[in-house]
C-alpha cells in the first residue's frame, strides 16, 4: 500500500516536474523566429519576385513597432480586386513566403498585407499569443484605414499558427466587420492538442489551462466564427494532423463555409499541388455570386438568389 502511494506521489511529481519545465519552454517551441539563423536580419523583399510593394511599419495596441509589406495590383485594378492579410506560420520571416504570395497575387489577382509578428523579421518585441492576437488586429485596422482599396473585400489568410491568430481575429465583432471572408489552411485545434501528439502523452491534453502559457484554443473560438469561411487541408501534413482541420470545420459556425482536402498536400507546401488557387478562386466567386448578409447581431445569413 505504501509503496503505491509512494509510485503514485512519484510519478504525481514527475508529471509536475515535466509541466513546469514545459511551461518555462514552451515559447521556444511554439515561436521559432530564428530558424533559419538569418530571419531577423534578413527578410527577402517581394522584388525578388518582381511584385511591387511598399515597406511598412505599423505600431501594434501596446505600441510594437510591426514590419509589413504591402503588395498592390496595377493602379487600374488596385481598387477593384480583394486585399489578402497574410498571416504566416511560427519559423522564419514573411519573406520566406513570398514564392507562395506571388502565386496568390498572380491566381487570385488580389493586393497582399504581408504582416511580420512582433519578435519576427524587422519587427520589434517578442511573441507572444497575446501580441500575436494584437498585431493581427493592426494589420486589419491598418487596411481599412487604407483608400485606395475594396475595404469591403478583405481577405484574412492564415496557416498554421497564422490559422489560430486568424480564428481569433474573427471572434472579435470590431473586427469580424472587416473581414469578407477567412481561409484557413493546416492550422491545429489547440497547442494542448499539439503538446499530447508531439510529446506523445495523452494527459497533456486533459492539463488545467493555467499550466499552458500559449493555448490558442481554436477549437473553441472556432464555435464563434461567423464570416465566410474556407478550410484547405492538406491530407499528407505530418505536423497537424488533418482530422484537426477537419474537427475545427465542423465547429465552424459560419453558414457559409467549405472544406477542400488536398491530396498530396504537406503541412508548408500544399499550395504547390494542383488545383489549390482554383479551389480559392472558385471560393471566392461562390461568395461574390451569393453574398453573404449581416444581420443585426453581427452574425452572417446567406441570401437565396
Amino acid at each position: 500500500m505504501v509503496e503505491s502511494l509512494l509510485s503514485f506521489f512519484f510519478v504525481l511529481l514527475l508529471q509536475f516536474v515535466f509541466t513546469g519545465i514545459l511551461y518555462h519552454r514552451e515559447d521556444q517551441l511554439v515561436y521559432r523566429p530564428e530558424s533559419p539563423a538569418s530571419s531577423r536580419v534578413y527578410v527577402p523583399a517581394p522584388s525578388i519576385f518582381s511584385l511591387p510593394y511598399q515597406s511598412i511599419y505599423t505600431v501594434s495596441g501596446d505600441g510594437t513597432m510591426l514590419h509589413m509589406f504591402f503588395i498592390s495590383q496595377p493602379e487600374d485594378r488596385v481598387k477593384k480586386v480583394p486585399t489578402l492579410l497574410f498571416l504566416h506560420g511560427n519559423a522564419g520571416n514573411m519573406g520566406h513566403r513570398l514564392q507562395n504570395v506571388a502565386e496568390l497575387y498572380h491566381n487570385i489577382q488580389c493586393n497582399i498585407l504581408m504582416l511580420e509578428y512582433r519578435g519576427y523579421g524587422l519587427s520589434q518585441g517578442s511573441p507572444s499569443e497575446k501580441g500575436l492576437y494584437m498585431d493581427a488586429c493592426a494589420g486589419i485596422d491598418y487596411l481599412s484605414s487604407r483608400t485606395d482599396i475594396n475595404t469591403n473585400e478583405i481577405i484574412v489568410f492564415g496557416r498554421s499558427l497564422g490559422g489560430a491568430v486568424a480564428i481569433n481575429l474573427a471572434t472579435k465583432p470590431e473586427n469580424s466587420q472587416k473581414i469578407w471572408c477567412l481561409i484557413l489552411e493546416n492550422t491545429f485545434t489547440s497547442i494542448p492538442d499539439m503538446a499530447a501528439l508531439f510529446f506523445g502523452l495523452k494527459f497533456l491534453q486533459y492539463l488545467p489551462l493555467f499550466l499552458y502559457k500559449n493555448k490558442y484554443l481554436s477549437i473553441l473560438k472556432v464555435q464563434s466564427v461567423t464570416v465566410p469561411t474556407l478550410f484547405i487541408s492538406g491530407l499528407t501534413d505530418t505536423l497537424v494532423p488533418p482530422r484537426m482541420m477537419q474537427d475545427l470545420y465542423k465547429n465552424c459556425k459560419s453558414s457559409c463555409k467549405k472544406i477542400i482536402p488536398i491530396t498530396g498536400g504537406t503541412h508548408n507546401e500544399t499550395w504547390r499541388q494542383p488545383g489549390y488557387y482554383q479551389n480559392i478562386c472558385t471560393f471566392l466567386h461562390e461568395l461574390r455570386e451569393n453574398p453573404p448578409t449581416r444581420v443585426t447581431s453581427g452574425h452572417w445569413q446567406i441570401d437565396d438568389i
